[in-house]
C-alpha cells in the first residue's frame, strides 16, 4: 500500500476493474441492496459490541468498526459502479445541499454566523 491516498474516482475505477475481470459481474440492484443492508447490519453488530452493553459470544469472529465500516463503504462503492453513478459528483451535489439545509442548525465552534 502507497503513501498517497487514492481518489474516489480511482477507487471506483479499481473496483470496477476488479468486478469485471470476472465473469458473473456486478450483481443486479435489489441483490446490491441486500449487499449493503447486510453489511450495514454487520457495522451496527460491531459498534453495539465496541461501545454498547452488549458483549461479544466467545464463539463470534473477531471483527472491527473500521473492518465492517470500510466492508461497508465498498459495497455501496460497488452500488454505485452497476448503476453507472459518479461519487464524486454526488458528493459535491450532496455537501452543496448539506451546507444549505444545515447552515443555520448548528452552533459554530468559531462563533462565526452562516450568514
Amino acid at each position: 500500500m502507497t503513501s498517497e491516498y487514492k481518489t474516489l474516482t480511482s477507487i471506483q475505477q479499481e473496483i470496477d476493474d476488479y468486478i469485471n475481470q470476472y465473469k458473473v459481474g456486478y450483481f443486479g440492484p435489489l441483490t446490491q441492496m441486500a449487499r449493503l443492508t447486510e453489511e450495514l447490519g454487520e457495522l451496527a453488530r460491531e459498534v453495539t459490541h465496541h461501545y454498547g452493553e452488549k458483549e461479544k459470544k466467545s464463539t463470534e469472529a473477531s471483527a472491527s468498526v473500521e473492518e465492517e465500516l470500510g466492508d461497508l463503504v465498498i459495497a455501496a462503492i460497488i452500488m454505485a459502479n452497476s448503476l453507472n453513478i459518479d461519487l464524486s459528483q454526488v458528493i459535491e451535489t450532496n455537501m452543496i445541499k448539506f451546507r444549505q439545509r444545515d447552515k443555520y442548525r448548528f452552533e459554530r465552534k468559531d462563533g462565526m454566523t452562516n450568514d
